[in-house]
């Protein structure tokens, strides 16, 4: 057998993680067995699917590197892979189970229906639809269009037993027909629902797994039901777990669960969101967590799905998404730093190719995502200073560093050099001078030049900020000391 997938999105919205993840799985699972994976358009909600949407999806698909090999922009044999382009197929198969006596018109009103809903949860009973169009005759047929009424396509379904199926996740499966209904395939305006699209789409596209989220295992006692009445083969189902906030709730935007594109624009690899994505549920062993997509492509198995719901956690995706920025070269890093920064609006031409790199040298581990460059490099892309107010009032506090800041200004004002040997050699000097330790001076200095009581090295900051910046923030600590301090007569 070909494995066939298919990851089939509404365009209502951008990509989410949920959808991201399934996207994922059906990809893998596809490259591992040699198969194809279909992207499938399921674009039959007119009033909430929107052109931007659709290119949303497929940029934020292409952007985690999860080629389709047919879809829109692609083809395939088994197209139109837009659900809108597909409405014949729909209602052909709707008329074959109509005249096989597996589904009947239902005539019942929005209002009438709703009425009997309400009459079931006063009496606490399920809520589904009674049937009550089911055993219409012609006669009762042709009077109730004669009224005018618009007709919707129900399946009849057999209330007798229980709709199984073997699941890849979660083994075996059943529902009892009596709690289920006798659900629409087609409405009265024409359009299919979901389980009725879904169903024709997946046979005529011969898709032979279904990987979805377990939020569909409602749905899929149904779908097999129409399966058998059409005389169809389903496919193989895997239902994978929703994902969890870390406080165990569903998850939400207040999680950090944003779009793809989102996580794009705020500077994760897609590398990275590829092995967080991939870990929210799936694991290769108990150890190995590092993987590329490439890797991924290799070593996943659908059978290490786990069933119980993945967690949601960002500092993990935080130290996913450094631990492949660290895999790549000096260079490499380098590049998506100054792209991402003049995304930002930095101008990139205020400085030598060879300060940049060593910026990102210097901010080494700090990086985790390329935002941290912005963040934790500010103190040498931009030129007015934001000082921590806990490091500089602890700065206040200490007696005689206003002095000694002015003198450290001075010595590095005249050191011809100024590279990182002689910045050393002249603040350890100066300190030995000033009877002080040299890491009280440095811890000092540290403030002045960046704002904060801890930053990346003191003498590689000096040298990225270049002489007229590190004298003058230096002369400024000074004079702010002096103006601020309990020991300015000191």
């Amino acid at each position: 057998m070909t494995v066939r997938v298919r990851f089939a999105p509404s365009p209502t919205g951008f990509l989410h993680v949920g959808g991201a993840r399934t996207a994922l799985y059906n990809y893998l699972f596809a490259r591992v067995h040699g198969g194809v994976f279909v992207l499938r358009i399921e674009d039959t909600d007119a009033a909430r699917s929107t052109d931007e949407s659709v290119a949303a999806i497929l940029d934020s698909l292409r952007w985690l590197g999860l080629a389709w090999d047919e879809g829109p922009e692609v083809g395939g044999a088994h197209g139109p892979y837009f659900q809108s382009e597909r409405r014949d197929h729909y209602h052909r198969h709707a008329a074959a189970l109509r005249a096989a006596g597996r589904a009947y018109p239902c005539y019942c009103t929005p209002a009438e229906l709703e009425a009997m809903r309400e009459s079931q949860a006063a009496n606490k009973e399920p809520q589904r639809y009674d049937g009550r169009c089911r055993g219409l005759d012609g006669a009762a047929r042709a009077r109730l269009e004669a009224e005018g009424r618009g007709a919707a396509l129900r399946f009849a379904l057999d209330t007798a037993g229980e709709t199984a199926w073997k699941d890849v996740v979660r083994d075996r499966v059943a529902f009892r027909n009596d709690v289920l209904d006798d659900f629409v395939l087609l409405r009265a305006d024409g359009l299919p629902t979901y389980n009725f699209a879904c169903v024709v789409d997946d046979h005529e596209m011969e898709i032979s797994h279904v990987i979805r989220g377990d939020d569909h295992i409602s749905n899929t006692p149904r779908q097999v039901a129409l399966y058998a009445a059409l005389g169809w083969e389903p496919p193989v189902f895997a239902h994978v777990s929703m994902i969890l906030g870390s406080d165990g709730s569903r998850l939400s935007k207040r999680h950090g669960a944003t779009s793809v594109a989102a996580y794009h624009e705020l500077g994760y690899l897609p590398a990275g969101m590829v092995n967080f994505l991939a870990l929210l549920g799936w694991a290769y062993d108990d150890k190995a967590e590092l993987f590329t997509l490439a890797e991924l492509e290799r070593v996943f198995r659908l059978e290490r799905v786990s069933r119980n719901p993945a967690i949601f956690n960002l500092e993990k995706l935080d130290w996913l998404n450094g631990q492949h920025l660290k895999r790549l070269s000096e260079g490499e890093r380098t590049e998506l730093v100054t792209r991402f920064l003049a995304g930002r609006g930095f101008d990139l031409s205020g400085h030598p190719a060879e300060w940049w790199t060593a910026l990102v040298r210097t901010l080494g581990e700090r990086v985790r995502t390329l935002a941290d460059a912005e963040t934790a490099g500010a103190f040498a892309l931009n030129d007015v200073l934001e000082t921590e107010p806990a490091a500089w009032a602890e700065l206040l506090e200490k007696p005689a560093v206003g002095p000694r800041l002015a003198q450290l200004a001075a010595v590095l004002e005249s050191d011809p050099d100024f590279s990182l040997e002689s910045l050393e050699r002249a603040t350890r000097g100066l300190a030995v001078a000033q009877g002080v330790k040299p890491g009280e001076l440095m811890a000092a200095a540290r403030v002045a030049l960046t704002g904060r009581k801890t930053a990346p090295g003191l003498f590689e900051v000096m040298w990225l900020l270049g002489r007229a910046r590190t004298v003058g923030r230096l002369q400024d600590a000074a004079a702010r000391w002096g103006a601020g301090s309990a020991h300015a007569g000191d």
